[in-house]
């Protein structure tokens, strides 16, 4: 459907992981191996933290993104020291700009693999739920910008993790009413540009596939003379759906029905359970 990575850590090249990887996430575009389509070519997008660091920065392309040459060139100007990416497989929503990846809203990023399943039924029940106050921001048509604003209005900007556990509940016991079983399948990210919140999880406890690097400190030792890690730094992290190297050691996957949180060096992982309003 979707792939898609962030990173925090020293300010890295972006094309370090979108290009230059040996499985980089342009080569999932048109080869992802674990995901539920192997081509991902509906558009794409990248957001990224810089001065001033009030509102990310964004750059998304209907496109396919292994035929954009100014990403190309973007991706080789642009340091960051945090940035989410993400290339679109389109499935009941049209492919365009305001559909890309990532999504926005103040000094949050928003960028999802998965669907809310029987989107077009339940789509009016929870466009209804969300802020009167936010609503105006809405700008495309798919399910994973109405699950970010859902997110924002039950609290995102003060508790990430409970918020996107309130969403999710919304959203199972919306489809529910509708004769869905299993509404919702999802990895998804969040970030503010200080910290990254990731969850896998899905109704039927076969989510999209999702890892996150091992300790950096590990991997220097383990890899002394690769380039990449060294210029990462020891506190660097990477979340993605697919990893970007055959390396031993380098990726973990995370399990179903759970959370990681990013900030500061600090890695922290616990169950995610989605609890009512």
């Amino acid at each position: 459907m979707c792939r898609w990575l962030a990173y925090t850590g020293n300010p890295l090249q972006l094309e370090t992981v979108l290009f230059n990887a040996r499985h980089s996430l342009i080569d999932q575009s048109l080869h992802s191996r674990l995901g539920y389509t192997t081509t991902n070519g509906d558009g794409f997008g990248i957001g990224w933290y810089g001065e001033p660091t009030d509102i990310p920065f964004r750059y998304r392309c209907i496109q396919p993104a292994w035929s954009d040459r100014n990403l190309r060139e973007a991706a080789r100007a642009i340091r960051a020291p945090l940035f989410v990416a993400h290339v679109r497989s389109a499935t009941d929503t049209p492919s365009q700009e305001t559909n890309c990846h990532p999504f926005r809203h103040g000094r949050w990023l928003f960028a999802h693999n998965g669907l809310i399943r029987n989107y077009p039924a339940v789509r009016r029940d929870l466009m209804v739920m969300i802020d009167p106050d936010l609503f105006p921001s809405i700008e495309g048509s798919t399910d994973s910008e109405v699950m970010f604003f859902l997110a924002l209005t039950f609290g995102l900007e003060l508790a990430p993790v409970t918020a996107l556990e309130r969403m999710v509940a919304f959203v199972e016991e919306t489809g529910r009413k509708h004769g869905v079983d299993e509404p919702l399948n999802m990895t998804v990210c969040v970030t503010d540009g200080e910290q990254i919140v990731a969850v896998r999880y899905s109704s039927e406890g076969q989510s999209r596939s999702l890892f996150h690097s091992t300790s950096f400190h590990h991997l220097h030792e383990l890899y002394p003379d690769d380039p990449r890690i060294a210029a990462a730094g020891e506190n660097a992290f990477l979340v993605l759906s697919e990893p970007l190297a055959d390396l031993p050691g380098w990726w973990e996957e995370i399990p179903e029905s759970t959370v990681v949180v990013a900030r500061g060096g600090q890695i922290e992982q616990y169950p995610f359970r989605p609890q009512s309003a």
